[in-house]
């Protein structure tokens, strides 16, 4: 398995996985399926500002892909990104989201950040796990926040420290990261 920057020729398989998990899964509260353009924009504004958009790449097929962004729109948060990650439904529980995450977690700590959020639903054992397993830790539950298939929703907030600067200003290179 490859992981890889996303590129136009990724954005069909994207569209489908993203919209699999819209249909099917509490992992994306969101209702409706979006198309390739949609997509393709998306892909466009995260290269224009400088964030990844990984794929994990096995024959040819993407089978998974995780990106990050702004964790809030206001200067003080610039530090802190929240990420996604979605994985094929044939290959969850095989690795790739795991290769990807950590990818992703090597980007973001390459690009300064100090903080990396994550957001998932509280019942989504298997995502909940594997942050867990790349040492993010709770912090954090909004109870019926959310609305999908009839149900409310429950978001646990979680978090890895990517290094250990003390000073917002001190140049990432100098902190390693925590252990």
């Amino acid at each position: 398995m490859e992981i890889r920057d996303a590129h136009p020729g990724d954005i069909a398989a994207i569209t489908a996985i993203y919209n699999d998990a819209v249909e099917h899964t509490t992992a994306i509260w969101n209702e409706r399926t979006v198309d390739t353009a949609d997509r393709e924009r998306w892909l466009i504004d995260r290269q224009r500002i400088g964030y990844p958009v990984l794929v994990a790449v096995e024959d040819g097929e993407v089978l998974g892909y995780a990106s990050f962004g702004d964790w809030r729109a206001f200067d003080g948060y610039r530090h802190t990104v929240e990420h996604s990650v979605y994985v094929r439904g044939d290959v969850r529980g095989k690795g790739v989201g795991r290769a990807l995450m950590e990818a992703l977690i090597d980007r973001a700590r390459g690009l300064g950040k100090h903080v990396m959020v994550a957001g998932i639903e509280a019942g989504n054992d298997g995502s909940i796990g594997l942050h867990e397993k790349l040492g993010f830790t709770r912090v954090g539950l909004l109870p019926q926040v959310g609305t999908k298939f009839g149900s409310w929703l429950d978001l646990v907030f979680l978090q890895l420290i990517l290094d250990c600067r003390t000073d917002p200003d001190q140049p990432p290179e100098s902190a390693a990261a925590p252990r």
